[in-house]
């Protein structure tokens, strides 16, 4: 597990609400949390509107739950934003998501910087366009030494291409010599991931009602609580957040081990 030990997954914020409402309350969260957003398009079709419409609300769901999640004290909030085989999606849809990524890069970069939130993005960019190839690495560049929550956008991401890239990698470096077969263990292999320098997920929401990981974070989702969420992204706010916190809390982490029969 990346993130260490199990007390590393977890701290208190004594500065939110606590679980009946009441200020100066504490509440514990997890360290880092990931979300797969779903629900776009079937939230647009039940209201006869576009799939780009969809999107759009979408992009307003990622500012309060980026907000909310700063606010509680997450460390590390990933969005699964655009996945590798979404490409297959038809060409108009495909403009519209890298249009709504450029305007939320230029519109929200400023305020995240302000905020403290260091920005990083993981995926692909071999078939993305130069100007999002260039606002992605200003982003990244303009709040590397921020504070605050990290937040990782997963856009052009798939898990099964990251870990193939790794073992690549590896197997690479022992035809060169540059590293022994029998040296190479988990250790070895997460430096070789995008997230190599990101803790594990602790816990990883999924909304729209699907029960799967689409090629999120297979590698790094090994030990992580998953909460199922019916609501459609577009819906989703800061309430339901707390809700999927609040199982999370309510669930024992055994990592492989018996337990101790205390709840997390």
């Amino acid at each position: 597990m990346a993130a260490g030990a199990l007390e590393d997954t977890m701290h208190v914020n004594s500065d939110v609400m606590s679980k009946d409402g009441d200020s100066g309350g504490t509440l514990a969260v997890p360290r880092h949390v990931g979300i797969i957003m779903d629900g776009n398009g079937r939230w647009a079709r039940a209201r006869g509107l576009p799939r780009g419409e969809g999107h759009r609300r979408g992009v307003q769901t990622v500012r309060e739950i980026v907000q909310h999640a700063g606010r509680l004290g997450i460390s590390y909030l990933t969005l699964f934003s655009f996945s590798s085989e979404n490409w297959n999606r038809p060409v108009e849809e495909v403009g519209e998501l890298l249009s709504l990524l450029r305007f939320f890069i230029r519109r929200d970069l400023m305020e995240l910087h302000k905020s403290g939130v260091r920005v990083r993005v993981i995926g692909s960019r071999d078939r993305l366009p130069d100007d999002i190839k260039r606002l992605l690495e200003d982003a990244e560049a303009l709040t590397a030494q921020n504070p605050g929550m990290t937040l990782v956008v997963a856009f052009n991401y798939g898990s099964r291409a990251e870990l193939v890239e790794a073992a690549r990698s590896l197997a690479q470096d022992a035809v060169d010599g540059r590293i022994r077969p029998e040296d190479i263990d988990e250790a070895t292999f997460e430096s070789r991931l995008l997230t190599r320098d990101i803790p594990d997920p602790d816990l990883i929401i999924r909304t729209s009602g699907e029960q799967r990981l689409s090629n999120f974070l297979l590698w790094q989702a090994a030990y992580a609580e998953f909460v199922f969420v019916d609501t459609l992204w577009p819906d989703f706010n800061a309430a339901h957040f707390d809700d999927a916190l609040r199982q999370f809390r309510n669930r024992e982490r055994r990592f492989g081990g018996l337990g101790t029969g205390a709840k997390r």
